[in-house]
């Protein structure tokens, strides 16, 4: 599908990835560059390989989400940093689920980093970098018209579902999938998962010694970012291609 799309004038810049227009007006191309960055773009590094590794975990989870029926923007790699991706119109609402506190939850509440929740927990948050997107609700999303009331259980619905098929695809994997984010848009009226899954935007942890697989590396200091994106790659089974 993606052999005759060929990539055009840049539409955007983004922190970590590039998006360009294609000779069709529906697809966009999407560079996975190799910055890293952290505290809203306060942080930033570029770090080889990361561009691949990111696009090509994207690419495997996508897929696998597009078999259980989870409808995304996902439409085949174009190189081994580039995809071809449906052009669709953001939601700017994040959806998060939290399988274990951690992170932001952990600060706001108090509440130990590392204990496991009874049952997932879904938040939301305004994506505005300036704003360092705030933690929102139901009712703002309702009240601002930032997505119709359908368009919200839509997106709940298919947050719910994607924890459903990825928490025992990382569990198999002897990865605890700790927490992710989504970004939704609409495509011809249809709303589809957008952006990316890769570490950059979820925690994982290993089941044993819960040591860090994800950008929480990168944000804490820890080094070995790229070795353990690429252990994520290979426990889960991505078969890796090189450019």
């Amino acid at each position: 599908m993606t052999d005759n799309i060929t990539k055009q004038a840049e539409l955007y810049a983004g922190k970590v990835k590039t998006i360009f227009e294609t000779n069709d007006p529906d697809r966009v191309m999407v560079l996975f560059r190799d910055d890293t960055t952290a505290f809203d773009g306060e942080k930033v590094e570029a770090l080889p390989r990361k561009g691949l590794l990111n696009n090509q975990i994207n690419g495997f989870v996508m897929q696998k989400l597009e078999e259980a029926g989870v409808p995304t923007h996902f439409e085949g790699f174009a190189s081994p940093n580039e995809a071809v991706m449906k052009r669709l119109d953001m939601i700017p609402v994040e959806c998060v689920i939290r399988n274990v506190a951690a992170g932001g939850m952990s600060r706001r509440l108090g509440i130990e980093e590392g204990k496991p929740l009874p049952e997932p927990i879904m938040e939301f948050f305004l994506k505005d970098d300036p704003l360092h997107d705030p933690m929102i609700n139901e009712s703002h999303i309702h009240v601002f018209g930032w997505a119709s009331d359908a368009e919200m259980e839509t997106m709940k619905a298919l947050t719910i579902k994607t924890n459903a098929i990825l928490f025992p695809l990382f569990d198999a994997a002897g990865i605890t999938l700790v927490d992710f984010k989504l970004e939704f848009g609409r495509f011809h009226g249809q709303v589809v998962l957008g952006d990316e899954f890769s570490p950059d935007g979820c925690r994982l942890w290993d089941k044993t010694t819960q040591k860090k697989l994800d950008k929480d590396r990168f944000r804490r200091d820890l080094g070995q970012v790229i070795e353990a994106y690429d252990e994520v790659a290979q426990r889960l089974g991505v078969e890796l291609f090189e450019a």
